[in-house]
């Protein structure tokens, strides 16, 4: 998916949301919001959101002098999450469709986003999501591949919905128990993204194999991955794709069994899949 027009005012919002969270004074504020929305004057619209975002956030990081903007945000989405796991897990083991459970377990952490265009409350998601069907829905051949797949690459999204992914990993162990799963994080701090810090801190090492991708931007972009994370992408014989910034990067990319996990949340991507924003998704293409 490449930027849109309604992407660079999202990009200038997500630069006011920078200055929020470390608490800029009002130069700084005026700084980075200036900084970005000079930068988006002559934006390419031939790449995608997420590549057009890397180096913005890298700039405001030096800018502030925080390598990780996001690192308090992070710490309480991870203790919110955990709030949830128990009620979770349940949910899974009661179910009679323990597959679908773990799958609607993982989307729901997906609204755990701070660079979306809209905001939802996790509360209420939770709440809500075992009750909701998937306004695209391709479990059906996903299960259908797990069953013959010898290897499962589950690219993760942001911190605090990784502790949802742990939990869908879980299980999705005890379904396939010759499966060998890999979770793959990104390279670099970026936005609230899970990076091999928060991987390790949820332990994931221990229930799976960890892959630093390489890459610096909110979305998994081959061409910036190490030659050992393309090598797993080309591999893996399923690919469970969490989030927008993937599913934005990803989507171009022609190879089979590929499957986009993820809730709707924001206009351009709501387009692009033809359906409403908040609608949860689970896509093959």
């Amino acid at each position: 998916m490449t930027i849109e027009n309604e992407c660079i005012g999202c990009i200038i919002n997500q630069s006011k949301r920078v200055a929020e969270a470390i608490s800029a004074n009002e130069a700084l504020t005026h700084q980075l919001v200036s900084f970005v929305e000079t930068s988006l004057e002559n934006v390419d619209f031939s790449l995608t959101p997420p590549v057009i975002a890397a180096p913005l956030y890298e700039a405001m990081g030096r800018m502030s002098a925080k390598i990780d903007l996001y690192d308090e945000q992070k710490v309480h989405a991870t203790a919110q999450a955990t709030h949830y796991i128990p009620f979770l897990r349940s949910m899974i083991e009661k179910s009679d469709d323990p597959f679908t459970a773990l799958l609607k377990t993982a989307v729901v952490g997906n609204v755990i986003d701070l660079a979306a265009e809209v905001e939802f409350d996790l509360h209420e998601a939770i709440a809500s999501v075992f009750d909701t069907p998937f306004a695209h829905d391709d479990s059906a051949p996903l299960q259908k591949s797990l069953q013959s797949a010898k290897t499962l690459l589950y690219i993760g999204d942001n911190t605090g919905e990784h502790l949802f992914d742990a939990l869908s990993i879980e299980h999705l162990q005890k379904l396939y128990p010759g499966l060998e799963i890999f979770y793959m994080v990104r390279g670099n701090f970026i936005i609230n993204d899970v990076t091999m810090k928060e991987a390790k801190e949820a332990h994931i090492d221990q229930l799976c194999t960890l892959i630093d991708s390489g890459v610096n931007t909110p979305g998994f972009v081959y061409e910036r991955a190490t030659l050992k994370a393309k090598n797993l992408f080309d591999t893996a014989d399923v690919i469970l794709s969490k989030g927008m910034g993937n599913y934005e990067c990803i989507s171009p990319i022609s190879r089979p069994n590929i499957c986009f996990l993820l809730k709707v949340k924001c206009s351009v991507v709501a387009r692009a899949l033809g359906h409403d924003i908040g609608s949860i998704i689970c896509k093959i293409d």
